[in-house]
């Protein structure tokens, strides 16, 4: 028998990785801080598994991972039917970049092309808040942190709640939408431990989850 998720009364978050290197023991002490969030860090394979058979259970699928070839039928069904279970889905930093040519993965990020970019390591930004009133930016101003910059397209069908003003990235840097029944946020932010460690953007990734979830 598997351990039930909803007993602890926090918000159930699995984490996909897989398909792009991270530094390991940062992200997982950040996820690990965050207050009110299980998070259950796991690779795709055993995501699509599901052998506790609690893949529908989780309040959030949180996707941190980079797979480039289209997912096989099995594993883009899965994908595509968290969509319709009522589960807040958070994609996050290089989660923007997966599966390149499914188009599904490209309505979800609410970016068309995203085999036009670069990217830039260490870039110092300014990330304005845009969203005031929004529960994700709730209570914050802007800040400065060191991350790694895309320069995707601008998302379009969603509401920007973070921006920069930098020649090396795209502006926007959050935002949301609604796609069939999930809600859905969107961070290119959180490449690796400077910006883990940074408490703004671990807010954004704590109200974020809690967002996903319509906490």
């Amino acid at each position: 028998m598997s351990v039930s998720l909803k007993s602890k009364g926090s918000i159930s978050t699995a984490v996909i990785t897989g398909g792009h290197y991270f530094d390991v023991p940062g992200f997982h002490t950040m996820m690990r801080n965050l207050e009110g969030i299980d998070a259950y860090i796991q690779d795709m394979e055993n995501f699509v598994a599901d052998v506790g058979k609690v893949r529908e259970s989780y309040d959030v699928i949180l996707f941190y991972s980079m797979h480039k070839q289209t997912p096989n039928p099995k594993t883009a069904e899965i994908l595509e039917q968290i969509l319709s279970t009522g589960q807040g889905v958070f994609l996050l930093h290089h989660a923007l970049l997966a599966y390149r040519d499914w188009e599904f993965w490209s309505q979800l990020v609410r970016i068309e092309n995203r085999n036009d970019h670069d990217y830039f390591h260490d870039e110092k930004i300014r990330l304005n808040v845009t969203g005031t009133e929004h529960p994700v930016t709730q209570g914050l101003e802007s800040w400065t942190m060191i991350d790694e910059t895309y320069t995707l397209p601008e998302p379009t069908d969603c509401e920007v709640l973070l921006t920069v003003d930098h020649h090396r990235s795209m502006a926007a840097m959050a935002w949301t939408h609604q796609f069939r029944s999930a809600s859905v946020f969107c961070f290119p932010c959180g490449h690796d431990n400077q910006t883990y460690v940074d408490p703004n953007f671990q807010r954004v990734i704590a109200q974020g989850i809690k967002w996903c979830a319509g906490r």
